[in-house]
């Protein structure tokens, strides 16, 4: 199952203002989250829309936000 990410401003916004205080780059996100930074970049220059559903509650999680503000999930199961 793949979550769609919502709005890449929101994401962007999130990575350089998150709870912490310190924006995330590309590195730290990957690093915090455990999800590669190929897949986090490919999300930032809109090359990937969509992450495994573990990979999108992981990001949103290191950034300190409910996975449903940044992904939404299929509209059915299959």
């Amino acid at each position: 199952m793949r979550y769609t990410l919502r709005d890449l401003g929101t994401f962007k916004k999130i990575m350089e203002a998150p709870g912490r205080g310190v924006p995330y780059t590309v590195r730290d996100l990957a690093e915090a989250s455990g999800v590669s930074r190929s897949q986090i970049g490919r999300l930032l220059t809109s090359e990937l829309n969509s992450l495994d559903v573990v990979d999108a509650h992981a990001i949103s999680e290191a950034l300190g936000v409910a996975v449903l503000v940044l992904f939404m999930p299929p509209a059915s199961p299959k």
